[in-house]
């Protein structure tokens, strides 16, 4: 029988990592963000806060990811822990909205930064970028059907780019004739608990731009099969890889507050043709910086909607492998050795949802799913801990179990502030999880599960 291929070493694994990661969320996020709060130095909080919640997962994930180095990250704890509905049912999320919300809305802002290249605007512009986004979605779908390698290569190329860009951009920030640190203690006159009636609900609900700034640190445990010495390296590069995020991304919001004061970021809010960094760097070099800007955005999207097409597709590979979804998606491809048709149905779903909704609603929709099961993985250490004492792990997650508790508690938090103060865009994920229901229970009835452990 046809397997995946075992190719993936340490160091690749942290930059594919870091490709999860850095997207459209850090170069477009601020404004709403400081729209929604007011203050520079509460948004760069954000910032902090969201990655220091971020590491505490990558690490919860890690003893997780060391134990269970299967396809399907998520999909294969839970199945383990809690049974096959509720695997099941993250599974299902993912691909209805949480790992193909992320690829349609990664290619949305690819879309939007290339028009702006062009300077094309008018009425005909959102028909563009969903064209263009489309177009994106097919092309990297069809190079990570051709192989993991290939997919990866690319992926490397990017991601060494964008660090040079990020170098940059710091260099020329701090150099700008516009910066400077008063912007850092300025507010606007607007009270920030205006907002959502508390500065709690402000915080949270700016939590979650930050918080898709970082979506994607899990991903590398759906590809456990793929990497070498999974037990060993797939915990190292949670957590190294999710560390070099949280200082550029830290950087970076330090150079956008440091040169532009905090009333023209909550201005940018009100126009979405525009992207927040564009507008910092324009401040700083003229048009030519500007350009290379908008250039760097082409360059990170592309590179994290082609890491975020190389990796989920595998959690619907694993589920079809079990019986408990369409069965062609468990097809392994004889000469690529990638799960072809896996690829081909995320991507389609993603083209789908392309069409469907704004960046910031799918965004905050995937978010909230998210973090929902983000806590059951954390509760899960815990669970497992106490119940399979005795079980093979080869990395504990440091600080126990302070470290998941304080994940967990985050993630809960994130989760009923959402319901309270997004309730549409919540109820509108749960509903689509929901929806897996049904084809759960026609797939358990008419299917033979077949669990093959690697």
């Amino acid at each position: 029988m046809t397997k995946l291929a075992r190719s993936i070493t340490l160091n690749q694994a942290i930059l594919l990592v870091v490709s999860g990661i850095v997207g459209s969320g850090v170069f477009k996020k601020v404004a709403p963000m400081a729209a929604e709060l007011g203050s520079p130095i509460l948004v760069l909080a954000c910032w902090v806060m969201a990655g220091i919640v971020s590491l505490a997962g990558a690490l919860t994930y890690a003893e997780m990811a060391g134990m269970f180095p299967q396809s399907g990250g998520e999909y294969v704890y839970f199945r383990h822990i809690y049974g096959r509905l509720f695997a099941f049912l993250y599974g299902w999320g993912a691909f209805t909205v949480m790992r193909t919300a992320t690829i349609a809305a990664l290619a949305h802002i690819f879309g939007q930064s290339l028009l702006s290249l062009t300077g094309t605007h008018g009425a005909s512009a959102e028909l563009s970028v969903k064209l263009i986004a489309s177009s994106l979605i097919v092309f990297l779908s069809f190079v990570n059907y051709r192989g993991v390698s290939f997919a990866e290569g690319l992926s490397r190329a990017l991601i060494y780019l964008t660090f040079v860009a990020v170098i940059i951009i710091a260099f020329l920030g701090f150099q700008a004739q516009t910066g400077s640190l008063t912007h850092l203690t300025q507010s606007v006159q607007e009270p920030v608990t205006n907002a959502r009636g508390s500065l709690l609900g402000s915080l949270v609900v700016a939590s979650l731009g930050a918080f898709w700034g970082y979506e994607g640190w899990n991903q590398i445990g759906y590809i456990g099969e793929e990497i070498k010495s999974p037990q060993r390296n797939l915990p190292i590069a949670l957590g190294v890889g999710t560390s070099i995020v949280v200082g550029i991304y830290i950087l970076l919001n330090a150079v956008y507050l440091y040169v532009l004061p905090i009333d023209k970021l909550v201005q940018l809010a009100s126009t979405p043709d525009k992207i927040a960094a564009v507008e910092v760097v324009r401040q700083a070099a003229g048009w030519a910086g500007a350009t290379f800007i908008s250039v760097l955005i082409l360059v990170t999207t592309s590179n994290s909607t082609n890491a975020s097409i190389l990796m989920p597709a595998r959690v619907f590979y694993a589920m079809a492998r079990d019986g408990l979804f369409f069965k062609a998606a468990a097809r392994i491809h004889p000469r690529y050795k990638t799960p072809s048709v896996a690829i081909l149905l995320q991507g389609f779903w993603s083209i789908i949802l392309v069409w469907s909704g704004s960046f910031d609603q799918l965004t905050d929709m995937l978010v909230f799913a998210s973090f929902i099961f983000y806590g059951a993985t954390a509760l899960g250490v815990i669970l497992l801990r106490q119940k399979q004492p005795d079980i093979v792990r080869p990395y504990r997650v440091i600080g126990y179990p302070i470290v998941p508790l304080f994940f967990l508690s985050c993630c809960t938090l994130l989760v009923l502030m959402t319901l309270i103060n997004q309730p549409r865009e919540a109820l509108t994920g749960l509903g689509l999880i929901a929806t897996g229901l049904p084809f759960y229970w026609f797939w358990r009835r008419n299917r033979p599960v077949v669990v093959e452990n690697p």
